[in-house]
C-alpha cells in the first residue's frame, strides 16, 4: 500500500505508477492511497486500486482520516505500506498504531526529497527500511538523521524503460512539423533544453550568463525552458524575465510551459541541462536525456553528478559556475559529446521494480 499526498503530477507520482505497473506485473497486489487527482486513472490503469484519503492535508480532520485509514489497512491487510511522503507517513504511523500488533503491516519509507532537518521531517527515517534515491540521498539519511542504522538504509535509484528511453528513438516527421510551426525561432539554433519546473533552485536564471557567454562567441544559442509555472512561482518568472532583458538573451529564450512530449523535445535539443543549485536527489529527466543519447551537461553535486559520472563525466559542471558551463556548451558546439554507454543497471525500470520487491520480501519474512 504506497501513501502520497496527490496524484496530480511530479516525479514521486510517476514513480508510485511505475512501481504499480511493476508490482502487478509481478504477480502482486497493489494499492494506493492518496487525495486524488489526474493520474487516478493511470494508477487503475495498472490494475492498481486507488482509495481517496486527503492524507496530504493539515486539518481539523486529521483524527478522523486517521481513523479511515486505519479502518482501510485493516481491512486490506497489506504487507507494507511505503510511505512517499511526509505528511502521509505521520498519518500512516497513527494508524498503524491503531491496529493490534499482530495486524500491523511493516513500513518502508523512501526519501524522494531531501527535506528540511526537523523532528518532522525525521518521521521519513522511521521505517523498517528507508529507501534512498541516490547515494547523495543515503548520505543525506546518515548525517542528518544519525540515529538511523546504516543497514536499514537501501539505495533504489529512480528508473528509465529502456523500451522507452534509448538511442534509436526519433520523433515523428509529423511531431518535427507541428514542432517547428508552434516554434520556428528554433530553426538553425543551438538548441539549450532546461527540463522541470520553473522554481529558483532549479537554476533557470543561470542560462542568462550562459546564454550572453554564447552568444559573444557567435554561437546561435537558444533556451528552451520546459516545465510548469505555477501561480504561486508567478513573481520569480518575471523575476527570470527581467534578468533575461538586462543580459540581452530575452530573445533568444522560449518558455514552453507543461509539455506532455518532454522526449521529443530532448531528441530534438542539440544538449540537455542540469543547472539545479541545491542538489537534485536524483534528477530523472537527466537520465532519462542520456538514456536516450543526447548530450547532456549539470551542475556536478547530487544525484545528477552521480549519473553523469558514470554515463558522461564530461558532462560535470562546478556547481553554481555559468560560465564553466558556457564554455562546455561551446566546446559541445563544435564537438558535440554523447555518453559513453546505454543506461544499465541499476538504472532501468526491472532493476527498481525487482529491488523494492526484494525489500518487500524480505519485511514480509520477518513477519
Amino acid at each position: 500500500m504506497h501513501l502520497l499526498p496527490s496524484l496530480t503530477s511530479g516525479g514521486v507520482e510517476q514513480v508510485v505508477l511505475e512501481q504499480c505497473e511493476g508490482l502487478i506485473k509481478n504477480g502482486h497486489e497493489s494499492v494506493v492511497v492518496s487525495g486524488g487527482g489526474a493520474m487516478v486513472p493511470d494508477i487503475e490503469n495498472t490494475g492498481a486500486r486507488h482509495f481517496t484519503l486527503e492524507v496530504g492535508k493539515k486539518s481539523f480532520r486529521i483524527p478522523f482520516v486517521v481513523s479511515q485509514l486505519a479502518q482501510l489497512i485493516e481491512k486490506e491487510r497489506p504487507d507494507v505500506l511505503n510511505f512517499h511522503s511526509r505528511l502521509p507517513a505521520w498519518f500512516g504511523h497513527w494508524a498503524v498504531r491503531k491496529l493490534p500488533i499482530e495486524k500491523r503491516p511493516k513500513i518502508v519509507a523512501t526519501f524522494h526529497s531531501h527535506y528540511s532537518v526537523n523532528p518532522y521531517s525525521a518521521i521519513m527515517s522511521k521505517g523498517d527500511k528507508v529507501v534512498a534515491v541516490s547515494d547523495f540521498m543515503r548520505e543525506f539519511i546518515l548525517k542528518c538523521y544519525p540515529s538511523t542504522p546504516e543497514d536499514r538504509i537501501t539505495v533504489i535509484p529512480n528508473s528509465i524503460d529502456p523500451s522507452q528511453h534509448n538511442t534509436d528513438y526519433r520523433p515523428s516527421e509529423e511531431w518535427y512539423e507541428k514542432w517547428y510551426a508552434q516554434y520556428p525561432e528554433l530553426k538553425g539554433k543551438y538548441v539549450i533544453c532546461l527540463p522541470g519546473r520553473v522554481a529558483r533552485q532549479k537554476g533557470a536564471e543561470h542560462l542568462a550568463p550562459v546564454l550572453a557567454s554564447l552568444k559573444k562567441r557567435g554561437i546561435p544559442a537558444h533556451a528552451l525552458l520546459v516545465g510548469e509555472v505555477k501561480k504561486r512561482k508567478e513573481s520569480f518568472r518575471k523575476e527570470l524575465l527581467r534578468k533575461f532583458e538586462k543580459a540581452g538573451v530575452a530573445q533568444n529564450i522560449t518558455w514552453t510551459g507543461l509539455r506532455r512530449d518532454i522526449r521529443d523535445i530532448m531528441v530534438a535539443s542539440n544538449v540537455v541541462v542540469s543547472l539545479n543549485l541545491v542538489p537534485e536527489p536524483f534528477g530523472k529527466t537527466t537520465l532519462e536525456a542520456l538514456a536516450l543519447g543526447r548530450p547532456t551537461a549539470g551542475y556536478e553535486a547530487g544525484g545528477v553528478g552521480e549519473q553523469l559520472s558514470i554515463y558522461l563525466p564530461e558532462g560535470k559542471v562546478k556547481t553554481a559556475d555559468p560560465e564553466a558551463m558556457a564554455n562546455l556548451l561551446a566546446e559541445w558546439y563544435q564537438n558535440p559529446c554523447k555518453p559513453h554507454r546505454p543506461v544499465s543497471a541499476p538504472h532501468r525500470r526491472e532493476d527498481m521494480i525487482n529491488a523494492y520487491i526484494a525489500v518487500y520480501k524480505e519485511l514480509c519474512e520477518q513477519k
